[in-house]
Protein backbone atom coordinates (compact mmCIF):
# COMPACT_ATOMS: atom_id res chain seq x y z
CA UNK A 1 0.00 0.00 0.00
CA UNK A 2 2.87 2.53 1.11
CA UNK A 3 4.37 1.50 -2.11
CA UNK A 4 1.70 2.11 -4.12
CA UNK A 5 1.22 6.02 -2.75
CA UNK A 6 4.80 6.61 -3.37
CA UNK A 7 5.12 5.45 -6.67
CA UNK A 8 1.81 7.52 -7.39
CA UNK A 9 3.09 10.62 -5.95
CA UNK A 10 5.96 10.12 -8.04
CA UNK A 11 4.47 9.77 -10.69
CA UNK A 12 2.38 13.06 -10.40
CA UNK A 13 5.85 14.69 -9.49
CA UNK A 14 7.19 13.68 -13.00
CA UNK A 15 4.07 14.54 -14.95
CA UNK A 16 4.08 18.26 -13.30
CA UNK A 17 7.64 18.27 -14.06
CA UNK A 18 7.22 17.63 -17.65
CA UNK A 19 5.23 20.70 -18.26
CA UNK A 20 6.19 23.78 -20.03
CA UNK A 21 9.93 24.63 -20.53
CA UNK A 22 10.72 27.86 -18.56
CA UNK A 23 14.01 29.73 -20.00
CA UNK A 24 15.81 32.73 -17.95
CA UNK A 25 13.78 35.62 -17.92
CA UNK A 26 14.20 38.11 -20.28
CA UNK A 27 16.38 40.97 -19.63
CA UNK A 28 14.83 44.77 -19.54
CA UNK A 29 17.54 47.39 -19.28
CA UNK A 30 17.61 50.75 -20.02
CA UNK A 31 20.52 49.94 -22.08
CA UNK A 32 20.85 50.08 -26.24
CA UNK A 33 20.94 46.55 -27.68
CA UNK A 34 23.51 46.61 -29.81
CA UNK A 35 26.30 48.51 -28.27
CA UNK A 36 29.90 47.93 -29.54
CA UNK A 37 33.19 49.33 -28.84
CA UNK A 38 33.01 51.09 -31.71
CA UNK A 39 29.63 52.87 -31.33
CA UNK A 40 30.71 53.74 -27.75
CA UNK A 41 31.53 57.70 -28.75
CA UNK A 42 28.34 57.76 -30.82
CA UNK A 43 25.95 56.43 -27.41
CA UNK A 44 27.88 58.41 -25.32
CA UNK A 45 27.15 61.55 -26.80
CA UNK A 46 23.65 60.94 -27.84
CA UNK A 47 23.13 60.21 -24.29
CA UNK A 48 24.22 63.84 -23.15
CA UNK A 49 22.49 65.34 -25.73
CA UNK A 50 18.88 63.41 -24.60
CA UNK A 51 20.39 64.27 -20.82
CA UNK A 52 20.81 68.30 -21.88
CA UNK A 53 17.50 68.30 -23.29
CA UNK A 54 15.83 67.07 -20.18
CA UNK A 55 17.52 69.14 -18.13
CA UNK A 56 16.83 72.06 -19.74
CA UNK A 57 13.19 71.03 -20.05
CA UNK A 58 12.93 70.62 -16.48
CA UNK A 59 14.66 73.60 -15.54
CA UNK A 60 12.30 76.17 -17.77
CA UNK A 61 9.52 74.37 -16.85
CA UNK A 62 9.90 74.65 -13.18
CA UNK A 63 10.73 78.69 -13.72
CA UNK A 64 7.27 78.70 -15.49
CA UNK A 65 5.29 77.41 -12.89
CA UNK A 66 6.67 78.97 -10.09
CA UNK A 67 6.09 81.91 -12.00
CA UNK A 68 2.34 80.94 -12.65
CA UNK A 69 1.68 80.09 -9.10
CA UNK A 70 3.28 83.91 -8.03
CA UNK A 71 1.01 85.54 -10.57
CA UNK A 72 -2.01 83.34 -9.79
CA UNK A 73 -1.62 84.14 -5.66
CA UNK A 74 -0.91 87.90 -6.43
CA UNK A 75 -4.04 88.55 -9.35
CA UNK A 76 -6.21 85.02 -7.81
CA UNK A 77 -6.82 84.40 -11.43
CA UNK A 78 -4.20 82.25 -14.02
CA UNK A 79 -2.57 84.67 -16.95
CA UNK A 80 -4.50 84.48 -19.93
CA UNK A 81 -0.96 83.57 -21.82
CA UNK A 82 2.80 83.46 -20.84
CA UNK A 83 3.26 87.12 -22.07
CA UNK A 84 1.25 88.14 -18.89
CA UNK A 85 4.19 86.70 -17.21
CA UNK A 86 6.97 88.71 -18.66
CA UNK A 87 4.43 91.91 -18.71
CA UNK A 88 4.12 92.03 -14.10
CA UNK A 89 8.27 91.30 -14.61
CA UNK A 90 7.85 87.41 -13.30
CA UNK A 91 10.11 86.18 -15.32
CA UNK A 92 12.54 88.34 -18.02
CA UNK A 93 11.36 86.20 -21.15
CA UNK A 94 9.72 83.23 -22.29
CA UNK A 95 12.34 80.52 -22.06
CA UNK A 96 12.53 78.72 -26.03
CA UNK A 97 11.39 74.66 -26.36
CA UNK A 98 14.34 72.08 -26.75
CA UNK A 99 14.82 71.87 -30.08
CA UNK A 100 11.78 69.55 -31.99
CA UNK A 101 9.36 70.53 -28.23
CA UNK A 102 7.76 73.24 -27.81
CA UNK A 103 5.76 74.74 -24.90
CA UNK A 104 1.98 74.61 -23.98
CA UNK A 105 -0.21 76.53 -21.74
CA UNK A 106 -3.42 76.20 -20.51
CA UNK A 107 -4.98 79.31 -19.06
CA UNK A 108 -7.79 77.60 -17.54
CA UNK A 109 -5.86 75.47 -15.18
CA UNK A 110 -2.80 77.39 -15.36
CA UNK A 111 -1.03 74.04 -16.75
CA UNK A 112 2.73 74.37 -18.63
CA UNK A 113 4.05 71.16 -20.13
CA UNK A 114 7.08 70.97 -22.92
CA UNK A 115 5.49 68.53 -25.70
CA UNK A 116 7.06 67.33 -29.15
CA UNK A 117 6.15 69.02 -32.13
Amino acid sequence: MKTRSILSALFAVGLVGCGEKVGPPKQTTNAPTASSPLTAPVDYLGAVGKAKTFAEKTVDLAQLKQAIQMFQVDKARFPKDLNELVQEKLINEIPEAPYGMKIVYDASNGQVKVVKQ
